[in-house]
């Protein structure tokens, strides 16, 4: 069942010079953490309840949705979505070992924090994992995808994606036109896409 709560993350390791806070809601699946270690990347982090609110963990220009993954090949609610956000370009990926050509280092690169000129869709088909974004103040939110999870990053956020502890998830990536791959790592604040974005939290605040 979803949960209402919000949830304080204490750290697995000690904060490193990027130190954060984080929040939990399952009501839109977010997770977070406080360590940029490579053994934070994939494991859960510890969390205790804090009865409260946070409304300064609102991510703002994310677009949300759950769907039956079951039936991604023949579904209205997919083909809604496509159609009324233009997202004409379709394939799927599976991550893991066995299926994904230079696995180690693709997992890396996609572990870089980084931007995109373009918005980035992921529907999950099977499995899990995480994309970290950074809210206004810089610190990190970790939103945990599973299967029937859809997201949307506006062009411009600062993100980064890696698996969780079972090391695999097979997704759907959608694009508006052909798709542009090409990652901006940080610091890209210079490029207009990022301009864009922060003139849009600053909209929205």
């Amino acid at each position: 069942m979803p949960s209402n709560r919000l949830i304080l993350c204490r750290p697995l390791l000690p904060p490193s010079i990027f130190p954060s806070i984080g929040v939990f809601s399952r009501e839109s699946p977010v997770d977070s953490f406080e360590s940029e270690s490579e053994v934070a990347q994939s494991c859960p982090t510890l969390c205790k309840p804090v009865d409260c609110s946070l409304p300064g963990f609102s991510i703002r220009g994310i677009f949300p949705a759950r769907l039956d993954a079951d039936k991604y090949e023949n579904d209205p609610e997919l083909e809604k979505i496509r159609k009324e956000r233009n997202y004409s370009w379709m394939d799927i990926i599976t991550i893991c070992k066995d299926q994904l050509p230079n696995y180690e280092e693709k997992i890396k690169m996609f572990f870089e924090e980084h931007l995109h000129l373009d918005e980035e869709i992921r529907y999950i088909l099977d499995g899990s994992g995480y994309f970290d974004v950074r809210d206004q103040e810089d610190r990190w939110i970790r939103i945990s995808m599973e299967k029937g999870d859809m997201i949307t990053l506006p062009a411009g956020i600062y993100h980064r994606f890696t698996l969780d502890e079972k090391n695999y998830v097979k997704a759907m990536r959608l694009f508006v036109g052909d798709p542009v791959w090409t990652p901006y790592n940080r610091p890209s604040d210079h490029l207009e896409a990022r301009t864009q974005y922060l003139e849009f939290l600053a909209r929205t605040a």
